[in-house]
């Protein structure tokens, strides 16, 4: 075995590779640019070197500093992650040629594999199902019409070196087709520097699952069940399972068969995915091959048992597998969904900046949380914004979804936005319960945006109940304070008004055995809890069920976090309750002679300069973080009155850049 492997690659997956090589008796080496230097895999590894500044493009994807870093440290193997360098077969053959291991798949395989087109036409050599289309490369917009009504609409343009949502066009009609292609090809030839475009079948009611496969240099090749991948967001993948509450036994016997021929075909030796589009008849078509470990593998290793880091690892080492086909049995159900630092209600864009708390949910054999932050750690503005990956396990999938929930209702982010609200939707969505999922459900279900009306909450009133029950317990030692003044007193008392969203709930709360009574009109909550002062994630039982409650104190009123529902929260007596109805609300102050900045970020353009005069629709400005580069455009016409930034500085979420007249 390998005394030390390098892990190419940075935060959660560095971190999860680097368990697994210590568990295995394994050295490790962590790569780290400036933005990286105090990051958690650099402290978790046995070693750690420096590869260069902070863009990726001046560190991580630099094979040079990279095999510098190999013969530094003395490594005999390399773990890259995914993302980075990957997939990147130049970087294969550089360690081939140094005498190192790869922790991945042959450089046959990643090549024939990477590019769609040869991809396709491989997959369909093998036996394995492809979607209707012209794999050959489409010479202009008349030849792509031309193309598009003998496979019939509606079609799908792709680029044939994309990735990650880009290069892709669904069209309906002629018109549709030839915009379509030449914007294509333009995305394609800007973000790939490859213009090849190929068309296929739009599949209606798509959904998105694969299969993870494993093989090793012996020609030994085994699949191990589905992930159903399909709730995704631009193409992005949110939230991942297995196995998936679509497919019937046969139809995975026949998608993993498949996913082995192409595994064979093209001489794999690791972990790997296939990727399939299946309609609503369960109709399977391949979509692409994915030549590494993906971000959503933990789903797998749950209801397989199996830890899939250490097979690619003892793969690397020319091991034949230990486990054959039989050996493979689903068991239970897992979960997982992505936090990220964006924010959800500003239409997902990112959030960077230092997490000031940061709690995760207690990991159990039910609870996983693969992370590469800690609390104090910065989430910059160079790199995905994934703060974590978490997992859930349950014997059914009734069960994950509700580990889920409490789980998310328990994952305590503060100093960042995050989308935990936003998966808590998600999670507790009937249609996400029934399982109707298409990659369209989240364009489906919330075509405007998510706001926070669209957070459900199955009783009102728990919140209502648990802010009652805090604030009681705040009270309760307030009136124990010494040296108070004569007819002042704090008093504890029973009888409560809690102000929830601008609605007033009148409450009795009662001490009685192992907790507490609330009582809202016939409504009675039987609160038990262990909750002390300060601490922000409210654990209770109430009328039998487990609730979990996030809780911020805000001067004398609460904000509860529950269920991605945001609610504020003011208990008072009911005297002072009744004088708040006759306070003047305060306006907030107009800012719309204002561009703010809607995120925080670089500001690597300004577009305008004081006293230019401004159409509707034209650039005012541009911030860029985490790779996503967002232009600010004019809603109206305007005259520019005053620049109150320059380019390049940093900006604040919310942060005025320019005035108007």
């Amino acid at each position: 075995m390998f005394n030390k492997i390098l892990i190419a690659n940075r935060g959660e997956i560095a971190c999860r590779v680097i368990k697994t090589a210590r568990r295995m008796g394994i050295g490790t080496v962590a790569i780290y640019s400036d933005a990286d230097a105090n990051a958690l895999h650099v402290r978790m590894a046995d070693e750690a070197v420096h590869v260069g500044g902070s863009a990726s493009t001046d560190s991580y994807l630099r094979i040079d500093r990279v095999l510098a870093a190999i013969q530094q440290t003395g490594a005999e193997a390399v773990h890259p992650g995914y993302g980075f360098l990957s997939e990147n077969a130049e970087f294969a053959k550089a360690l081939e040629k140094a005498g190192v291991a790869f922790i991945g798949p042959g450089i046959k395989a990643i090549t024939s594999m990477g590019d769609k087109i040869a991809s396709k036409l491989l997959a369909a050599e093998a036996g394995v199902n492809t979607i209707p289309g012209y794999t050959d490369v489409i010479e202009d917009a008349d030849h792509a019409v031309k193309i598009a009504k003998e496979i019939g609409y509606p079609v799908m343009l792709k680029a044939s070196a994309g990735g990650g949502g880009k290069g892709m066009r669904v069209v309906w009609s002629d018109a549709e087709c030839r915009e379509g292609f030449n914007s294509t090809r333009a995305e394609a030839r800007s973000s790939f520097g490859d213009d090849r475009i190929f068309a296929e079948k739009f599949v209606e009611e798509p959904r998105h699952i694969e299969i993870q496969v494993l093989a090793d240099k012996h020609g030994n090749v085994i699949y191990l069940g589905e992930r159903e991948c399909s709730i995704q967001r631009r193409h992005q993948k949110v939230i991942e399972e297995a196995p998936s509450p679509f497919l019937d036994e046969k139809t995975r016997r026949a998608m993993g068969e498949q996913a082995v021929a192409l595994a064979r075909a093209v001489d794999y030796a690791s972990a790997g995915t296939v990727e399939f589009i299946v309609d609503a008849k369960r109709n399977f078509y391949f979509l692409e091959m994915n030549t590494r470990l993906q971000v959503e593998h933990p789903v797998t290793e749950l209801v397989t048992g199996q830890d899939l880091v250490e097979h690619m690892i003892r793969v690397a080492n020319d091991e034949p597998l230990s486990l054959t086909q039989d050996d493979i049995k689903l068991s239970g159900w897992a979960i997982e969904a992505r936090v990220y630092a964006e924010d959800p209600f500003r239409n997902f864009l990112p959030s960077i900046g230092r997490l000031v708390h940061y709690r995760p949910p207690r990991q159990t054999a039910s609870v996983r949380v693969d992370s590469g932050i800690e609390e104090g750690s910065e989430v910059s503005m160079f790199y995905d914004p994934m703060i974590a990956k978490l997992i859930t396990y349950g014997e059914n999938r009734e069960q994950a979804v509700e580990r889920m929930c409490d789980a998310l209702d328990a994952y305590y982010i503060r100093g960042v936005n995050h989308n935990i609200s936003f998966l808590n939707a998600l999670i507790a969505h009937p249609r996400f319960r029934e399982g109707r999922l298409t990659t369209n459900f989240i364009a489906e279900e919330y075509p405007d945006g998510f706001h926070a009306a669209d957070v459900p909450q199955a009783d009102p009133l728990v919140p209502v109940a648990i802010a009652a029950v805090t604030h009681r317990i705040h009270a309760a030692r307030a009136s124990e304070i010494s040296g108070q003044t004569r007819r002042f007193e704090l008093t504890d008392r029973d009888d409560w008004v809690v102000i929830a969203n601008g609605e007033h709930y009148a409450v009795n709360v009662q001490t009685v055995a192992h907790g507490f009574e609330v009582r809202h009109g016939d409504n009675v909550y039987r609160v038990t809890t262990d909750w002390t002062l300060g601490n922000p994630v409210v654990e209770t039982e109430i009328n039998g069920d487990s609730i979990v409650v996030q809780i911020d104190r805000r001067g004398a009123a609460f904000r509860l976090y529950h269920r991605g529902a945001v609610i504020d929260t003011l208990v008072l007596s009911p005297t002072a309750a009744d004088l708040t109805r006759h306070m003047i609300e305060r306006p907030p102050p107009d800012l719309s002679k204002f561009l703010l900045s809607p995120m925080p970020g670089l500001l690597v353009r300004l577009s305008v300069a004081e006293g230019d005069e401004v159409k509707a629709g034209e650039e005012l400005a541009a911030v860029e973080a985490m790779k996503m580069e967002n232009s600010l455009r004019a809603a109206e016409n305007v005259k520019v009155a005053k620049i109150l930034v320059t380019e390049g500085d940093s900006l604040e979420v919310d942060q005025p850049i320019l005035e108007f007249e």
